[in-house]
């Protein structure tokens, strides 16, 4: 009832600059769905809500972290969420949790161990259950014959505590994945320093 948000947003992704041109000037319009097995909130496209920034530094991370050569670059777009698994909800936790729960005993009958979160610090980068958990609830959906989510929204604490005993962390932001591109309303390029001088 209560799980379509009343309003568009702007999300931010980071990718390399000739990603942004073909994505603003081509007739192939839409970023490509990341469908790894770890991905956090499941397969979508993924966006940073409102920051871009984050966006930005996100990508400069990763292409150093990969030796990475190409021009790291943040687009914008615009976002009707439609049918949200919005994180922030209690119906949605209340239905991950369940999802969390199916899939369990899923792997308990055929005694296989679930997949785990992993990674080299706290953040746990590699989200490999969290990633089977959310394809459990789009497989619940679709058996109980409800709709599909549109979009998956949710905050994340990520990186060091701002200050000792505190959950304000130097990385928390929101993530959405885009099941949907029919969500994806258009793209635009950040002003300022996020932008590229010549599209």
């Amino acid at each position: 009832m209560y799980q379509r948000l009343p309003s568009w947003v702007l999300g931010f992704h980071g990718t390399d600059e000739a990603t942004v041109k073909r994505v603003l000037n081509s007739a192939r319009r839409d970023l490509r769905p990341s469908l790894n097995n770890y991905d956090w909130l499941g397969d979508g496209i993924y966006f940073w809500e409102n920051d871009p920034a984050r966006a930005l530094s996100f990508i400069h991370e990763k292409m150093s972290r990969l030796g990475d050569k190409r021009k790291p670059a943040v687009i914008g777009a615009v976002i009707d969420f439609g049918l949200c698994m919005n994180l922030v909800d209690q119906a949605s936790i209340q239905e991950l949790s369940a999802a969390y729960k199916d899939l369990k005993s899923d792997y308990a009958t055929v005694g296989l161990a679930l997949p785990e979160n992993k990674g080299r610090t706290d953040d746990l980068l590699f989200r490999h259950l969290d990633k089977a958990v959310f394809d459990q609830v789009h497989e619940l959906r679709e058996l109980g014959e409800l709709p599909p989510y549109q979009t998956v929204r949710s905050p994340f604490l990520e990186g060091e505590p701002l200050y000792p005993n505190t959950f304000f962390h130097a990385k928390t932001h929101i993530q959405i994945a885009v099941r949907d591109p029919a969500c994806i309303k258009g793209y635009f390029l950040p002003r300022g320093a996020l932008s590229i001088a010549k599209i």
